[in-house]
Formats: C-alpha cells, sequence, structure tokens
C-alpha cells in the first residue's frame, strides 16, 4: 500500500463532500445567517453531528480494526462472528440511547446549551429540532461499522465518499424550503435524519462484498465484544479530542448571542485540512500500522510513523500559515452573503484565525494516537485526552467574562499543542518513537516551502483586495483562484526539494 495514494483518494471524496458542506453552509448563511434559528439548528445538530465526527472520523476505527483484524488472524469464520457481535451490540446499545435523549431532550440541550434557557423560544426549538435530528446518531454509528469493515480491507473511498449524501440531501432541503416557504431549521433537521438513512443503506450495500451482517440481539456479549466496548469508550475520548473541545466550546458559547453560529463556521473551514492531513492519513495508516505490531516489525512500525508525520505535517502546516493569513479573505468569500453581515465575517474571521494555530496539533493528535491505539492500548491516549479537555475548560472559563467567545479557539489550539508534548514525551519514554534523522530534514523542507508559499499569499492578498471585499460579487472565485495557484505553487517546491514524491510513501 501507498500512504500517499490512498490518502489522496481518501481526501478526494473528503474535498468532494466538503466542497457541497461548504454550499450548504453558504445557503445556510444566506437564509438563517446567525439568528436564534440559525443558532437553535446548530445545537440540535451539534450533538449527533460530533458523535458522527467521533464515529467516522477514527474513533470506531482506532477500537475496531486492530480487535477485527486479531480476530481475523483466528480465520474468516472467527473474524465474522466477531464483526456480528460487534453489530448486534452495538444496535441495541444506540437504540437505548437515541430512545433515552428522545424522552430526555429538553434536559440533554440545557446541557449542551445552557445560555438558551434564558430565551424560551431558542430553548423550545433547541428542544424539537434535537428530537428530529438525533436518530442520525443510530444510522451514522451503525454506517462507521460498516466503514471500519472496509477500511480493515483497505478500501476507504465508499466510506469517505459516504458524508457527500449528508451535504447533498441538505442542500436540497434548504432549497425546497426556499421554494415551498418552509421552515428552513425544521426542514434541515429532516434532512439530516433522512441523509443518515440513505448513507448507511450504501455503505451496507458496498460492504456486502466483504461482510454479510448477521444480527442476533442478546443482552450476554462475549469476551471479545466486551473487551472491544472497553477500548471504544476511552477511544471516544482519544480520538476525538479536538470535537469533544468544539463541542465544549459550544455549551460555553452558547452564553453569547450569535457564538455558536460563529464557532460552527470557523469550524467548518478549519475542519478540511484536519479531515485530509490527520484524519485521511490516520484512517488509511491504522490497517497497516496495526499489522505491522501483530507481526512485531520494527522496521515497517518505524517507517509508517515517519512517513505518516512527514505527511501530516506536510499538509497541516502550509493550511495553519493560510488560515492565519487569510482567515478575513476566506470567511468573506465562503459566508459573506445575504443575512451574514461584515461584522459576522469579521467575528468568524478572528475565531478562524485562532483556529488556525492550531492546526497541526489537530492533525497530529489524530496521528500520535494512532502509535497506542495500534498496540490496543486506548488508555493512554484516554488520559491523555481527559486533561487535554479540563486544561481547553479551565482556560476557557477562566477568561470567558473578559474576553468572550474568542477565548474558545485559543484555548482548543493551546490544549491541543499541549497535548502533542505529552504524546511525544511519553512515547519517547517508552522508546516508542522511532523517528529518523531525514524526518528533520524533510520538516525544514516543508517549512521552507511553506515560507515561500506564505509570502506570495500575503501579497496576492493585497494585489487583489478590492477583488475580494465583502461587497464584490465574484469575491469566491478570485479567492479560489489565489488559493489554487499558492498551493500549486507549494506542492511544486516540496516536489523540487524531494519531498513530495509518491515513492516516498510506500508501506510495503
Amino acid at each position: 500500500m501507498n500512504l500517499l495514494s490512498s490518502t489522496s483518494l481518501y481526501s478526494f471524496f473528503t474535498i468532494i463532500s466538503r466542497i457541497f458542506g461548504y454550499v450548504r453552509d453558504i445557503l445556510i448563511a444566506i437564509f438563517l445567517g446567525a439568528s436564534i434559528f440559525a443558532d437553535a439548528f446548530f445545537v440540535a445538530f451539534r450533538l449527533p453531528n460530533t458523535f458522527r465526527r467521533l464515529f467516522a472520523e477514527g474513533t470506531f476505527n482506532a477500537a475496531f480494526i486492530p480487535s477485527y483484524i486479531s480476530a481475523k488472524v483466528g480465520g474468516k469464520k472467527e473474524g465474522k462472528k466477531f464483526a456480528d457481535d460487534v453489530l448486534s451490540s452495538l444496535l441495541l446499545i444506540l437504540v437505548l440511547v437515541v430512545t433515552l435523549v428522545e424522552i430526555f431532550a429538553p434536559y440533554l440541550v440545557y446541557i449542551i446549551a445552557p445560555g438558551f434557557s434564558e430565551n424560551e423560544l431558542k430553548f423550545k426549538l433547541a428542544v424539537q429540532l434535537t428530537r428530529i435530528t438525533f436518530p442520525f446518531l443510530l444510522f451514522v454509528s451503525l454506517s462507521s461499522f460498516f466503514s471500519g469493515i472496509l477500511n480493515s480491507n483497505n478500501k476507504f473511498a465508499a466510506a469517505a465518499a459516504a458524508p457527500i449524501i449528508l451535504n447533498i440531501v441538505l442542500i436540497i432541503s434548504l432549497i425546497t424550503s426556499y421554494y415551498l416557504d418552509l421552515n428552513f431549521a425544521k426542514q434541515l433537521s429532516y434532512g439530516v435524519t433522512l441523509a443518515g438513512l440513505i448513507q448507511l443503506i450504501f455503505l451496507v450495500y458496498v460492504t456486502l462484498k466483504f461482510y454479510k451482517p448477521n444480527i442476533v440481539l442478546s443482552l450476554k456479549f462475549s469476551k471479545k465484544v466486551n473487551f472491544f466496548f472497553i477500548k471504544l469508550l476511552p477511544s471516544i475520548l482519544s480520538s476525538g479530542v479536538t470535537q469533544i473541545n468544539i463541542l465544549v466550546g459550544t455549551i460555553i458559547a452558547s452564553f453569547q448571542t450569535g457564538a455558536v453560529s460563529y464557532l460552527y463556521y470557523a469550524d467548518r473551514v478549519y475542519q478540511i485540512n484536519l479531515a485530509i492531513a490527520g484524519i485521511a492519513v490516520g484512517t488509511v495508516s491504522l490497517p497497516v500500522l496495526s499489522q505491522a505490531f501483530k507481526k512485531r516489525n520494527i522496521k515497517k512500525i518505524s517507517d509508517i510513523q515517519n512517513k505518516c508525520f512527514e505527511l501530516s505535517l506536510l499538509l497541516s502546516i502550509p493550511a495553519s500559515l493560510g488560515l492565519i493569513l487569510a482567515s478575513n479573505q476566506i470567511v468573506n468569500a465562503l459566508f459573506g452573503y445575504g443575512s451574514f453581515s461584515d461584522k459576522d465575517v469579521e467575528i468568524t474571521a478572528s475565531a478562524l484565525r485562532f483556529f488556525g494555530y492550531g492546526v497541526p496539533a489537530f492533525a497530529l493528535i489524530k496521528i500520535l494516537s494512532n502509535f497506542f491505539f495500534a498496540r490496543d492500548n486506548t488508555k493512554t491516549p484516554f488520559y491523555i485526552s481527559i486533561f487535554i479537555v479540563i486544561f481547553n475548560i479551565l482556560i476557557s472559563l477562566s477568561l470567558f467574562s473578559k474576553i468572550g467567545f474568542i477565548i474558545i479557539p485559543i484555548a482548543t489550539s493551546i490544549s491541543t499543542w499541549v497535548g502533542v508534548i505529552f504524546y511525544l514525551y511519553l512515547l519517547h519514554a517508552k522508546k516508542s518513537l522511532l523517528l529518523k534523522r531525514q524526518l528533520i530534514i524533510n520538516l525544514i523542507k516543508i517549512l521552507i516551502s511553506t515560507m515561500i508559499m506564505s509570502l506570495i499569499l500575503f501579497f496576492a492578498l493585497e494585489k487583489f483586495a478590492n477583488y475580494l471585499d465583502y461587497s464584490y460579487d465574484y469575491k469566491a472565485v478570485y479567492l479560489i483562484l489565489i488559493v489554487s495557484f499558492v498551493g500549486i505553487l507549494y506542492l511544486i517546491s516540496c516536489y523540487l526539494l524531494g519531498v513530495f514524491k509518491l515513492k516516498n510513501y510506500k508501506t510495503n
């Protein structure tokens, strides 16, 4: 397997999904802006969507793939039985969770957005929309199971493409609501659940080639399944620490009008790089890394570690500088239309800028936690993630009253960088960090290419400032051209320096 080509395939479908996602968010910004309806929908969508990210973007795979690969070592029947047991148990647990949330939705909304209780209309609307969207959790979690089966067989395209369905359905919901004069927030919520069901059907169909499910509902779990769920619970926090920090930020931001929406829009922008530099690299490398650990192949483990580090930094460092330099222009071009005012652009851009400082850390957390998950060790990442979340909460709460919601992206970036340092220290102390001198040399080359790219980007933004202004109709076209130009220059520079080459990322 080639890490770069597999990551590129995964990233291609992820980018397509994010493009549709941006179209969706632009329409939401136009029709809802930063209103109470937008805030209520984003809160209702936040919890099931956080679980979607947690399950679909590494958490489920981190626990499932090493266990599934171990079970298959005993034969295809053992692997099939383990998968059937996990699916049956997962279905039972999810039905129970969704039922409880439907009953106790007001209490859940109060926990997620306590600030909404000060506005009765906003609170009731958030409760109603939460009840509509929450079944999405059932469908997307089951979808993650089938994605895990595909990823275990080194098939990444379908799992990466599945989220496209969600964005297409939500776009159709918004357009239909506009022409039929329906409630935008309500139709979006129905669209979320419908998209989850379609996505599940699609993945079940694709997976049939490798696995035909046989569901047997039972309250008795086998020892292997019990062990899997014991690993899954800490891995939810470990692998999804960035998403949990954002969820914590939403809770705190609910006390400031419009802040939930600002955070959502900023989050949507930097998540595309996280999806490529962290989630894609982590997802495609975990199966082969797990296999290397099962075979105790130290040389292969070292090669995969170095390639994961290098590819993650190759993709995340330029993105970080780009978000810091062009945050205002990016938010303006993507969302600066209709109900989303010039002031909304400025506030959202400031949040995006501070998220930008943390982008390499958000990506590296995914890679570093994999080095433990591949060993069936979910406890160490769990403890580190608890520290990151608590540290984030302490910073946010201590300064929220003084500087407002902007402390949330600042705290998220700082706490994640501290988490990266802890990971590196522990891996080094356990002599599990098998990095090579060539990685340092390549990192220097990446930094040189990034500086060249950043200088060109800075001058391009200055040169075309009038065409990127809030009032200019075609600002998005100019931004896409500028970003594409500097992005291509960066990759050419990396290629000429010998970093960005396909042969560098072979894992066999």
